[in-house]
């Protein structure tokens, strides 16, 4: 008797299943991948960044610009900028380990922005959560403008123009930080002085 009540309720366990397998696992992808696709393509695509028709990044993906003066630099990232090894450092805020790399970043920023070392920004210093923030403050911006007006020839306003162009308010007006994205303001001086020198 209980072996059969058993079995008789198998079936529907298993029609079950499929229904919702086919209902959550199949249809319900679908209809929000679509409906992506059409309200929001560029964002449901990963917000890509092309120039000349060529991919460069993602405007949500962080990217190293690899020192190099006539660009503006993004925050640190504890995963090399790889989205597959995407996180942070871990290390405590008293980690010998980050102290010293705390303090490399200090004199580094430093030394190319021609700042005091007190001035630096904490964005220039540690790397975010995921490794991968795509922004940076706009103070940090700010410290980065005499360098990369002098290292490409270009008046100083003009490049605080283009920051401003670039930075974002508060999420609703309250939410977050200003944030400046450092990609997009980099394409941005790039098409300001025509060297097309920008990679993936």
């Amino acid at each position: 008797m209980n072996r059969t009540l058993r079995l008789g309720q198998l079936g529907p366990a298993i029609r079950l299943m499929v229904l919702l397998t086919v209902l959550l696992g199949l249809a319900y992808p679908l209809a929000t991948t679509g409906l992506a696709q059409l309200v929001f393509p560029g964002r449901a695509n990963g917000s890509l960044v092309h120039r000349d028709d060529r991919l460069v990044g993602s405007s949500l993906i962080g990217q190293s610009f690899a020192g190099d003066p006539a660009y503006f630099q993004g925050r640190p990232s504890a995963g090399g900028y790889d989205p597959l090894t995407t996180g942070a450092s871990n290390l405590a805020l008293d980690n010998p380990d980050l102290i010293k790399l705390v303090g490399k970043r200090r004199a580094q920023v430093s030394r190319s922005d021609g700042i005091p070392v007190a001035a630096v920004p904490a964005d220039a210093l540690l790397a975010s959560g995921s490794g991968l923030d795509p922004q940076i403050s706009p103070a940090y911006a700010a410290v980065q403008v005499a360098r990369v007006s002098r290292t490409r020839h270009l008046s100083p306003v003009l490049v605080r123009h283009l920051v401003a162009e670039h930075t974002t308010g508060r999420t609703l007006g309250f939410l977050g930080e200003p944030r400046v994205n450092v990609l997009e303001l980099n394409l941005a001086l790039d098409r300001a002085t025509s060297t097309g020198r920008m990679g993936p």
